[in-house]
């Protein structure tokens, strides 16, 4: 496996990704809309608990997880906490992308949630549900293939998830949320690189198409109860991407931001789009700024990565805005610290005084 480069900071690490997510053309695991008691073979049962484990990955209150989970199943299926369980590792895989230090965890639990998914279909072919988790699972370890490089790998499984979520609409066409993977399919599918195309030619995968895919992914989004966080999370990869439309993007994720404020991944995605595709310096620092703030005063989760991460935006910023003293100011508190996490911040800090003191030697 290959690590991100250790200067990927700010969200770049984690846009990567999604990028090329896209570029493979796989989905995303989406969320469930509520069902208390389902008829049989329609529905997804337990919908209200499962929300409240959702909820917490997006907080990201992962330490909180196993005993939600303990609540969730049952009512819900033991299979669909396996699969959040996977899903919530992916998700703090995210904040530190380009450390290796879940990757054993994800490897073990998404696999078994997929085995135990996959057994489910076969033992109750006709339950939707069933279908529709399996398509998660495998959603998650095509994001995780790609983040690791895997792309020939993280394609099989994109085909997996839209077959499984295919068979899941045609058992229950009114699980919304489902269409949300097949639009997602279908926009990627149309707009990818040659590249992707290749690689959907070679895999005998359908193609694309644009309006449709949009179409569907908005009508899951309005439509299915819970699935906002995760289409606002993959919209705004759209949005920048192949719409053109960082404003919208900007909007997506300061939503994302003040729904979930104790997660320090959507300020660090706000800063970073507010600096490389608005061109705004000034917001970018005050965002950078106030999760430094929200991070020392422990009002966000993992505050000490949270903290690293919000000095190094913000000495990048202010190196831009020709106050070199600041930045450097930054830089040496983040070397003070020693950080562990994120990966690669501690060099990143070295060589960045460094390069800077080179240019101000009056700063030494």
């Amino acid at each position: 496996m290959t690590r991100l480069r250790a200067s990927s900071f700010g969200g770049q690490a984690t846009l990567r990704a999604a990028l090329a997510f896209a570029m493979v053309l796989c989905i995303a695991g989406a969320r469930p809309t509520v069902t208390a008691q389902p008829a049989a073979g329609h529905g997804l049962t337990g919908g209200p608990h499962v929300v409240r484990a959702y909820d917490a990955i997006f907080d990201a209150r992962f330490d909180d997880l196993p005993e939600l989970l303990e609540r969730t199943c049952p009512p819900a299926p033991a299979e669909a906490c396996q699969v959040v369980d996977a899903v919530g590792v992916w998700w703090r895989i995210q904040l530190d992308p380009a450390s290796l230090a879940h990757d054993a965890a994800f490897q073990e639990k998404v696999d078994a949630a997929i085995a135990a998914t996959d057994a489910w279909t076969k033992r109750e072919p006709q339950r939707a549900e069933a279908w529709f988790y399996l398509g998660g699972a495998y959603g998650a370890r095509a994001q995780w293939r790609v983040l690791r490089d895997e792309q020939v790998g993280a394609a099989r499984d994109g085909k997996r998830v839209k077959d499984a979520l295919e068979r899941s609409l045609a058992l229950d066409p009114d699980l919304q949320e489902a269409y949300f993977g097949i639009g997602l399919y279908h926009y990627y599918a149309d707009v990818a690189p040659t590249a992707a195309k290749i690689l959907r030619f070679l895999l005998l995968l359908p193609g694309g198409d644009r309006a449709e895919g949009m179409k569907e992914m908005l009508r899951a989004r309005e439509h299915g109860a819970l699935l906002r966080d995760e289409a606002d999370y993959q919209l705004h990869v759209i949005d920048l991407w192949y719409e053109k439309q960082p404003q919208r993007a900007l909007d997506l994720l300061t939503q994302l931001r003040d729904r979930h404020p104790r997660n320090p991944l959507f300020p660090q995605l706000v800063a970073h789009v507010q600096d490389a595709y608005l061109h705004d310096l000034a917001g970018s620092l005050r965002t950078w700024r106030s999760l430094l703030d929200a991070a020392r005063a422990r009002r966000v989760a993992y505050a000490e990565l949270a903290e690293v991460r919000a000095r190094l935006g913000m000495a990048s910023v202010l190196e831009r805005t020709n106050d070199s003293s600041a930045a450097i100011e930054q830089l040496r508190a983040v070397i003070a610290a020693r950080p562990l996490a994120p990966f690669g911040s501690y060099a990143q800090a070295q060589r960045d005084l460094t390069r800077l003191l080179a240019r101000s030697p009056a700063s030494r």
